[in-house]
Order: structure tokens, then sequence, then C-alpha cells
């Protein structure tokens, strides 16, 4: 494996506010050197209640916000539109305290599941996923709904 971890590319004229270029990291680079990361140098991140399975929000962490959630035990996110880093609850006091950290089978999502202080969402709602709500307890018509 690879001992130097993927860098960022530099910002670019056609994308702009998406890239970031990011500092050196203290990610594992046994660690760095698994992680897929989108065009722009970025994992998803979601949130999921530890107890419950609710899923509470989607953020963005890129190989030193990965590193501050698991070395410090709170959630660290990439801000794409401040462009900084930004510890879940430190303005707000929803606090994200981490349980456990886990890669998807393609290395490309992280899953962090969480004791969620207060709301998850910036709205003030206990989750992203609570205000719009596309389709409910729809069950008929999918195969071994019935079962």
């Amino acid at each position: 494996m690879s001992s130097t971890p993927a860098r960022h590319p530099a910002a670019t004229p056609d994308r702009g506010a998406s890239r970031h270029s990011a500092p050196p990291s203290n990610l594992d680079p046994e660690i760095a050197a698994r992680l897929r990361r989108s065009a722009d140098g970025l994992l998803p991140a979601i949130a999921q209640q530890y107890d419950t399975g609710e899923v509470l929000m989607l953020g963005w962490m890129d190989d030193e916000a990965l590193h501050r959630t698991l070395t410090t035990g709170r959630c660290t996110y990439w801000s794409r539109s401040r462009q900084e880093y930004w510890v879940k609850g430190d303005t707000s006091g929803h606090v994200q305290w981490v349980k456990s950290v886990a890669l998807d089978c393609d290395a490309d999502t992280v899953l962090v599941r969480v004791d969620q202080v207060g709301a998850a969402c910036h709205t003030g709602d206990r989750t992203c996923f609570d205000a719009d709500v596309l389709l409910k307890d729809a069950v008929s018509g999918v195969p071994g709904a019935d079962q």
C-alpha cells in the first residue's frame, strides 16, 4: 500500500468553489490509500443515530476531516460552501459524539454512527430528511412486502 495519502486537486476555474487544496493530513496512510474520493477529493459521510438507526444527515469529509473524526470523538466535516472545516455542534451545541466509523464496500462513502445531541439539521429539524418526504410507507407492489 502507498504510504503517501492522496491529496486534493487544486481549485480549477470550471469547478472553483467545489474543490479545495487540502492541507497535509494526519490520516493513517493505510486508511488514506483505501479511500475512493470524488473528483473534488471528498467522501460523502452519512451520520446515523447509533441506537435507533435513524439517518440524520449527510456531510462531506476529506482526509483531514476523517482523521479528526477518528481521533477526537466528534464529527468533523468539510464545508463546501464555506471552504473550511467545521465540528458539528461547535456553534449550535448540537454535538455528534462518534460511536463508530465504517467505510462502505467501495470505500467511497463513510458511515458515522453517532449519539446526536439536539437537532442534526441546520434548520433545527431532528434530521435533514424530516421536512420533504417524497414517498411515505409505500409497500404495496414491492416484492416480498406482504411477507
